[in-house]
């Protein structure tokens, strides 16, 4: 095992010196995350070279259930939506993270193999994670914002879902902002990650940029589930969710 990569953490310092003379407050959260992801990216490469080894689909796909129940805890403490958020999280990560992933692997986009199944699937989980929070957050920012114009709605006879069609528009709009700047700046402002790493492995650039624009879209379809699906999970919650907040 190299160590040279070590080196990089004089990046890091400077941001710490940086922060710590303009008084920012984030001197000991950058030191104590930069710590906990080398912890946790060394311990990750010592369990993949285990994982990588298993060769029973069954042992893959309970690994991948293992991450949506992660990224459900971890959405679970960002946005909160009382006693079943963790559920709505679960749900919404894993049925859009479940679609997009078995189609890949119905047209042979994606293999079984663990070192294709494993990274792949923890990267549209994640991105699902990131779309959950962003919908949830920006649904209950906009509820809100407009809870006196919705709840007129309702009292003029407008369903739950008509009255909060406005808000879960904008909640879905937010969630697509980050995907769609993706596309539009990916191989000009940027070389992405899987792209990157496999041409430093020396794979031909034509099959890693394919490799790439596969995964391009496979992202765009997981925000989209992942946006669908948390609308409609959500959307008996998110008003309640807000009113208890509003009058604590």
């Amino acid at each position: 095992m190299e160590y040279r990569f070590l080196f990089s953490y004089i990046l890091v310092l400077l941001a710490i010196v940086y922060t710590y003379k303009e008084n920012l407050g984030l001197t000991r959260r950058i030191l104590l995350n930069t710590v906990r992801a080398f912890l946790q990216l060394l311990l990750l490469g010592y369990i993949l070279l285990y994982v990588f080894k298993i060769e029973n689909p069954l042992g893959l796909l309970l690994i991948l259930c293992f991450m949506c129940l992660f990224a459900a805890w971890t959405a679970e403490r960002r946005v909160l939506l009382g006693r079943r958020g963790y559920l709505i999280a679960f749900f919404s990560v894993f049925l859009s993270s479940s679609i997009v992933l078995a189609s890949m692997v119905l047209v042979r986009v994606v293999s079984l193999s663990a070192n294709e199944l494993i990274p792949l699937g923890g990267m549209i989980i994640g991105n699902s994670l990131n779309v959950y929070t962003l919908v949830v957050d920006r649904i209950k920012s906009e509820v809100r914002n407009t809870i006196d114009l919705i709840e007129s709605r309702i009292a003029l006879g407008a369903t739950l879902k008509a009255a909060l069609q406005p808000p879960a528009r904008e909640a879905l709009k937010a969630a697509f902002i980050p995907i769609l700047n993706s596309l539009q700046t990916v191989g000009i402002i940027h070389i992405p990650g899987i792209t990157t790493g496999m041409l430093i492995a020396g794979v031909a650039p034509l099959k890693a940029v394919s490799y790439q624009i596969a995964i391009m879209y496979m992202l765009v379809a997981v925000a989209l589930f992942t946006g669908y699906f948390t609308v409609l999970i959500t959307m008996k919650r998110i008003l309640p969710a807000v009113s208890r907040s509003r009058y604590a």
